[in-house]
């Protein structure tokens, strides 16, 4: 089974493990008996092994080996997607389960401009883990009239290939990373109850 199809499932059975979003002991947001805090720790865990396996395990190994590289163009050039790209059709694939989680990358210096942040919440969150990624910064956040709970975490060069990549592409503002720097976060956005 594909690692993508692997997320998807995984995020499927732990949305339905951790049930319909209510509200837990003393108002804190909460999935059932789960505060949302500790729902989106257990969530960003899942997304981060997924993503770092892919990365060392998949993309860095094969590249390193000469077997396929990885591409932007993954789909014309018959190569790996990039782990951004793995990421986001994991995203999508884990849309189509039905559930309201969000999760995608942001960055200060977005190599895609659609990965900037949108909106006042996500440029505090990414300052905050810039300047702390070992702390995620969390928060609740209204958008077109709905309520959500957002934790944002540090998003690490885990691998020579981020590196690399991000300090050669044009379109990079900045080009100068090394391995374990804050390439940017991850963002995961929970609907929380009326």
């Amino acid at each position: 089974m594909s690692i993508t199809l692997r997320l998807a499932g995984g995020l499927a059975v732990a949305f339905s493990v951790f049930g319909v979003w209510g509200t837990g002991f003393a108002d804190t947001p909460s999935a059932g008996s789960v505060p949302l805090e500790s729902v989106v720790d257990y969530l960003h865990s899942v997304l981060e092994a997924d993503r770092t396996f892919y990365t060392v395990h998949v993309v860095e190994r094969m590249q390193r080996r000469g077997v396929i590289e990885s591409s932007e163009k993954w789909r014309e050039a018959s190569a790996l997607p990039l782990p951004a790209q793995f990421f986001q059709e994991a995203s999508s694939l884990a849309s189509l389960t039905g559930s309201s989680v969000r999760y995608r990358l942001i960055s200060l210096n977005p190599i895609n401009k659609q990965s900037g942040p949108r909106n006042d919440f996500e440029r505090k969150a990414l300052e905050a883990v810039m300047a702390h990624p070992e702390q995620p910064y969390k928060g609740q956040v209204t958008e077109g009239g709905a309520r959500y709970f957002q934790a944002v975490y540090a998003d690490l060069a885990v691998s020579s290939v981020c590196v690399s990549c991000h300090n050669a592409d044009p379109r990079s503002p900045k080009r100068d990373y090394k391995l374990r720097d804050v390439l940017g976060a991850v963002m995961i956005s929970i609907p929380m109850p009326e």
